[in-house]
């Protein structure tokens, strides 16, 4: 029984997968086969993948052959990447940077202010350097706008320019100003700030994940084609995306405990909540699943019901009033669960336990 959709995933296949519940299940062929084609289509565009979005092992492991390099926003992310791909290149960005960050090793420093530039000089390190700008340009129909520390306005990047020596040099500016734009948004812009540096600019991602429509995707192809007519001679163009990597390729598994009115509401509690899966409430959206009839409890029968977990919270919702039919004992598999789902949630909330963790393989 379908609510808002699976995307493409076997919910008897992923149940099989995972031992337990609550669980994330991960199908990694799918992740190879979707990184594979974002790649075909992006000739002559250098492809790295934003690691904040889901630093798990064994997704970068099927990402990294794809890429050409991964972007760490931390220390602790570059850490991570670097002790399971030793010599892959590195963007190390993010707005407060401490200075032991300032001297890691990065194929790409992203220098967020002339007071970051003035430290870095200092270290007395050798780096390249793209200046991260917050340019003033109109952005309609975002998920989510970066301003306030995220970059530098034009006074402070003519600042910084005097300050770059033969050691500490200037390459290009990076650029991310908002989330959830679909390809031709994301080309309009392109536009604008691959005419301002024509030598590197890094576009960012920000690719719309429609969690409405799991089966809509954003359009690589033409994306990539855009890219390839506005791209200038001998300009490198870069760009990072996250979220429209992996999203797709996870699912978090859950059983229905309890189910419930309250003054004529029908609620579905489930075990787990957004202590694991904090997506839905973060981006205030309702989060796409599908209901596996695997129990024999008291049930719901066709009608609006919110599912929600077992934090003491009201804002422990997955998704609110859907249709749907289900019974306590009920398998629960919520879709696009592969992108800032585990790795943004406020795990220890209420002590409760931490879900498994299961692979999809081909084997």
């Amino acid at each position: 029984m379908t609510a808002l959709g699976m995307g493409g995933g076997n919910p008897e296949r992923l149940a099989a997968a995972a031992a337990g519940r609550p669980a994330y299940v991960y199908d990694l062929p799918a992740l190879d086969a979707h990184a594979a084609a974002v790649r075909q289509a992006l000739p002559g565009v250098e492809l790295y993948y934003a690691v904040k979005a889901n630093p798990d092992p064994e997704l970068l492991r099927v990402l990294e052959p794809h890429v050409d390099g991964f972007e760490v926003s931390s220390g602790g992310e570059h850490t991570h990447v670097t002790a399971l791909f030793p010599g892959k290149p590195l963007a190390l960005g993010g707005p407060g940077k401490t200075d032991a960050e300032l001297l890691l090793p990065a194929h790409r420093m992203h220098v967020e202010s002339p007071g970051e530039l003035r430290r870095l000089l200092s270290t007395g390190r050798r780096a390249d350097v793209l200046l991260r700008v917050n340019p003033d340009l109109p952005v309609s129909g975002a998920a989510l706008t970066m301003s306030g520390p995220f970059g530098m306005d034009d006074d402070d990047v003519r600042a910084c320019l005097p300050l770059f020596d033969d050691r500490v040099r200037l390459r290009g500016r990076h650029y991310h100003l908002a989330s959830g734009l679909d390809a031709d948004q994301l080309l309009g812009l392109a536009e604008t700030l691959l005419s301002t540096d024509p030598h590197e600019v890094n576009l960012g991602g920000g690719m719309a994940v429609d969690y409405r429509d799991p089966g809509a995707r954003f359009d690589w192809a033409a994306y990539g084609a855009g890219l390839a007519r506005l791209r200038r001679t001998g300009q490198v163009v870069r760009i990072e995306p996250g979220r429209a990597l992996t999203a797709y390729c996870g699912y978090y598994l859950t059983e229905v405990v309890d189910v419930k009115r309250v003054r004529g509401a029908a609620y579905a509690v489930l075990l787990g909540g957004t202590h694991h899966l904090r997506t839905p409430v973060t981006k205030g959206h309702d989060q796409p699943f599908t209901v596996l009839p695997t129990g024999n409890g008291p049930g719901l029968h066709d009608e609006p019901v919110t599912l929600v977990g077992q934090l003491c919270t009201p804002k422990d919702i997955f998704a609110r009033n859907i249709t749907t039919s289900l019974r306590v004992g009920d398998t629960v598999i919520f879709a696009m669960a592969g992108a800032y789902a585990w790795n943004i949630s406020h795990h220890d909330f209420l002590m409760h336990p931490k879900p498994g963790f299961h692979y999809l393989t081909n084997a």
